[in-house]
């Protein structure tokens, strides 16, 4: 008995022992202060497109999957969640969490708020947020890798779906914020690359000046033109919920209702993401979006990270993540462009009640890899960083 006693308690301290050798990767999730996006009036609707809760609910479903895979390598993440109120904010955050023995920072914050925290510090930080298509040209940067689809994505699995049914006049309406003509940009430039014919864009407004009464009406923002689908523009959403169903002559709204481009929907039904849903909704009593998504996404990131260890200085972290790659639930093995940090990925078409269609559309071809057929491919590249 005695000897058994002895032989239990070497075990217990080989396991306590091993337990304290773990390595442990330890990453900071900066999100903002009483982000608007997410306030009560605006989740409640769940605008297409538009995140519902906050970024840390799909890294806690990834870490909690990825629980025995770390376990088994000896390995664990140590995530913690800084709340910014300010751009200075988000700067003397990244600060912090560098000297406190990050490895990795991930983002959830406005384009400027983003670029701070990336110039601030000297680790990889993971965009889990912002979809400007800025980012990842003209403002890249080294370290930074873009895990949700950009606008121009979007942008071109819209205009592949409108080629593949032969919806080629697109009329365009386009809200009145700087966010609106910036999209509307990139939507026109989409419908450049796949040959698609704007007949005209005009602007909405919604509207309490009875002067611009004509702003905010759909029947007559979309009278008086020969189209095939209806563009919508709105990166607030109030505008665009109302206007299937509500065009003068009878066709299809695409864009930011009716028909919209998502890095994730609830019911898309293959490749395992029933049950990755399921998980999220069972854990956060509410459907996983795309937003949702790319925090999953990365949480398997932090996990593929934590069981390899990177070995040398920083900038392996970074150069370890750049070449990681991940399986999104999608169909296809996902990774990193080297020239824009973008994760490739399939995007879904959908109507907010399933999957319609997915792109890139089949039969589409390119040199190297299809899913560069959306957003910016390498020959028009702007960033000009190594990675």
């Amino acid at each position: 008995m005695t000897r058994l006693r002895a032989r239990m308690a070497a075990a217990a301290l080989l396991l306590l022992s091993a337990w304290a050798e773990a390595t442990v990767l330890k990453a900071t999730l900066i999100s903002p202060q009483d982000d608007t996006r997410l306030e009560r009036a605006r989740a409640e609707r769940a605008y297409l497109g538009h995140p519902t809760g906050p970024a840390a609910n799909g890294l806690a479903v990834a870490l909690q999957e990825g629980q025995f895979e770390l376990e088994a390598a000896g390995s664990s993440v140590a995530l913690s969640n800084t709340e910014v109120a300010t751009l200075e904010g988000a700067r003397a955050a990244a600060i912090a969490a560098e000297k406190a023995g990050a490895a990795v920072l991930l983002t959830d914050l406005p384009e400027a708020w983003t670029l701070a925290v990336v110039d601030a510090v000297k680790l990889p930080v993971l965009n889990l947020g912002n979809a400007a298509d800025s980012l990842r040209q003209q403002d890249c940067r080294a370290r930074l890798f873009h895990l949700p689809a950009s606008e121009r994505m979007r942008a071109d699995a819209l205009a592949q779906t409108l080629v593949s049914r032969k919806w080629s006049k697109v009329l365009m309406l386009t809200g009145p914020s700087a966010a609106d003509v910036q999209r509307a940009a990139t939507a026109q430039a989409s419908l450049r690359r796949y040959g698609l014919q704007l007949v005209v864009a005009k602007p909405f407004k919604l509207s309490g000046d009875p002067r611009e009464r004509a702003l905010a009406n759909p029947v007559l923002l979309t009278g008086g033109q020969i189209y095939d689908v209806v563009w919508v523009v709105d990166s607030d959403g109030e505008f665009a919920r109302l206007l299937p169903y509500g065009t003068a002559l009878p066709r299809p709204v695409v864009g930011d209702a009716g028909l919209v481009a998502l890095g994730w929907h609830a019911q898309f039904e293959r490749f395992g993401a029933p049950q990755v849903a399921r998980r999220f909704a069972r854990a956060h009593k509410r459907p996983m979006t795309a937003h949702d998504w790319s925090a999953w996404v990365a949480g398997k990131l932090l996990v593929t990270l934590a069981t390899t260890q990177p070995k040398g200085p920083v900038a392996a972290w970074g150069q370890a993540l750049a070449k990681t790659t991940v399986d999104g639930s999608k169909g296809t093995t996902l990774s990193l462009r080297p020239w824009d940090g973008q994760l490739r990925q399939p995007m879904l078409l959908t109507d907010g009640q399933g999957v319609v269609a997915q792109a890139p559309i089949e039969g589409l071809l390119h040199p190297r890899n299809v899913l560069d057929t959306l957003g910016v491919d390498e020959p028009e590249k702007l960033c000009k960083v190594a990675r």
